[in-house]
């Protein structure tokens, strides 16, 4: 049975994580201070450091359980015997909208927050790790859809393409007062229309030598 220090300080650490993503959300990533979150906290800025080191800390520690949820979703897609390539695509998809509508004032965190290239040799940090899988999860099953090779230069190109409608869908809603279920069944369709002619489209460029 956990002793009461250890249930304090596992609600200190709770607290400190709940502290910097309201922080993050509000003010963004490089604006907030290691000090700013401890007074929200409520604790001291040198209790904070006895936690996490840094802000770095601070942002795997908020993202990395939420990014591996969501690729352990996509590779139970992929993992299906049946459906087709552009059902299973469509799938995951969907899935990537509701997360981000479901953590909309933690999407920029996940996913933007120290990115970089996904053609980055050594991405250096393990969230950028993750952020690179779950694009490569994404753009294996497009090159499935498309029946391109995967040395094809364009397949990054239709990967980027796919990912920029995702979260262009994403910040179009974020703001969105509706509940993220009463707004994927007002709007999913026409979410699946989108990812039907982006693929039409890609499909007719390379038909026509693009």
């Amino acid at each position: 049975m956990p002793t009461r220090q250890k249930l304090r300080s596992e609600e200190t650490k709770q607290a400190i994580l709940s502290a910097a993503g309201k922080r993050f959300a509000e003010r963004g990533y490089e604006a907030v201070t290691m000090r700013e979150i401890a007074k929200e906290a409520g604790c001291s800025h040198t209790t904070i450091y006895i936690y996490f080191k840094d802000k770095e800390e601070l942002l795997h520690a908020l993202s990395m359980p939420s990014l591996s949820a969501l690729k352990d979703q996509f590779d139970a897609f992929l993992l299906q015997s049946d459906g087709s390539p552009e059902s299973k695509l469509k799938d995951m998809s969907m899935a990537f909208i509701r997360f981000c509508l479901q953590n909309k004032t933690m999407h920029a965190l996940f996913f933007l927050t120290k990115s970089t290239s996904v053609e980055t040799p050594e991405p250096g940090l393990a969230i950028n790790e993750l952020r690179i899988a779950l694009f490569g999860q994404i753009r294996r099953q497009l090159q499935a859809c498309l029946r391109i090779e995967a040395q094809d230069r364009r397949l990054l190109a239709y990967g980027r393409m796919y990912f920029y409608m995702l979260h262009g869908i994403v910040s179009t809603y974020t703001h969105a007062e509706e509940p993220v279920q009463a707004l994927v069944e007002e709007l999913g369709a026409t979410f699946e229309e989108a990812f039907a002619v982006l693929l039409a489209g890609m499909r007719a460029q390379m038909t026509n030598g693009g």
